[in-house]
């Protein structure tokens, strides 16, 4: 009988990663059958998308707390179509604000829950890994360090490698130039894939990068975000350019760079960066008071220690940025020490061929 599977994906870098994973799984047993929430990554990959993340990501307390009518909505929508389609595994990937409260439900209703890209409890909200432990039959971690914490809890989970490598290597091996060649060295900005985020800190993002006239400057703009959305912050010299995000980082010099993922697939890239991050002024008390790690970027995370320099609320400012990228520009010796660090988070990332490595071991534990 053909097997089913219902995949809930929130945000893009999710959606990335669930594609390379379904694609691996179909590559093995084409007749397997995927029904969910994502974006057109899985949809690509033949995902039968039951709602897209356009409708999903919702950044920081007061935005969740102002869109609670919707966030409960979609809870019962997604229920009612787990239950129609009645998979034999449910694939969690990351958002676990929605999908830790899924996986509870389907555990109550007999669903086996495989969760994909641990939810970051180890930064807040501890109290989850004993719903973890209770809700979830199989956890994969894609950060090395937190196959020990899990470990204190006494929860086995699987760390297989970081899917980000293998996007990366096949990019570079797989590419064809599709920008145009630039007279003047490349700074990218990488403002991330939430419109409250892009808000609060690509105009910030683009006065300094004013300051750097002997670059050219190139936005990425997120691909579940409509490209007249972009419009109202266009200026001249500056090219926005979407669904080209390695593209860019591919030619890139410097770049300015939202905290979350893009921190780490900028490192894979090997490009200096300077991170940013800047939310409203009551979710930023909330999450002080309630996160406690030592940085925010991923790189710094893996590496335990601070490679790369983050801009952190009120430090999230035009002279900041102008200052720290001085010190990252082409000849420096902070260029040359953080190339070094990024050689270090490489090999702490383990081999390459994650998704595949995911993929064989979900269907060893059908």
């Amino acid at each position: 009988m053909t097997k089913k599977f219902f995949i809930i994906s929130g945000e893009a870098s999710g959606d990335l990663h669930a594609a390379n994973l379904v694609h691996e799984m179909k590559r093995i047993q084409p007749k397997f059958e995927f029904q969910g929430w994502g974006g057109d990554r899985l949809q690509n990959e033949g995902v039968i998308i039951k709602k897209h993340i356009r409708e999903l990501a919702f950044m920081g307390f007061l935005e969740v707390v102002m869109n609670l009518k919707t966030i409960l909505k979609n809870f019962k929508i997604c229920k009612k179509e787990i239950l129609d389609f009645e998979p034999d595994i449910l694939i969690l990937v990351d958002y676990p604000g929605f999908n830790l409260r899924i996986a509870e439900w389907a555990k109550q209703h007999n669903i086996r829950v495989f969760y994909y890209i641990s939810p970051q409890i180890w930064a807040w909200k501890k109290n989850r890994v004993f719903k973890i432990k209770k809700s979830v039959e199989r956890m994969y971690c894609i950060l090395p360090f937190e196959k020990d914490f899990y470990k204190h809890y006494e929860i086995d989970v699987n760390y297989l490698g970081h899917p980000l490598l293998d996007e990366v290597q096949h990019f570079r091996t797989q590419h064809q130039e599709d920008l145009p060649t630039y007279q003047k060295p490349i700074l990218a900005i990488l403002p991330g894939s939430r419109k409250q985020e892009i808000e609060r800190k690509l105009p910030i993002m683009l006065e300094a990068a004013k300051h750097f006239s002997t670059y050219h400057i190139l936005v990425a703009c997120a691909p579940n975000l409509d490209r007249s959305y972009y419009d109202k912050f266009k200026v001249d010299g500056v090219d926005f350019i979407e669904s080209k995000t390695y593209s860019i980082l591919n030619v890139a010099n410097l770049a300015i760079v939202t905290s979350g993922t893009a921190t780490l697939e900028t490192a894979l890239f090997r490009i200096p960066q300077v991170v940013c991050y800047k939310s409203s002024p009551v979710s930023y008390w909330i999450a002080r008071s309630l996160i406690h790690i030592k940085y925010i970027s991923l790189v710094n995370l893996i590496l335990d220690k601070s490679a790369v320099k983050e801009l952190i609320q009120a430090d999230c400012t035009v002279q900041k940025i102008v200052s720290e990228l001085n010190k990252l520009e082409i000849g420096t010796v902070g260029r040359l020490k953080l190339i070094e660090d990024y050689n270090s988070l490489v090999q702490l990332l383990g081999d390459k061929g994650a998704s595949i490595r995911i993929a064989e071991n979900i269907l060893q534990n059908l």
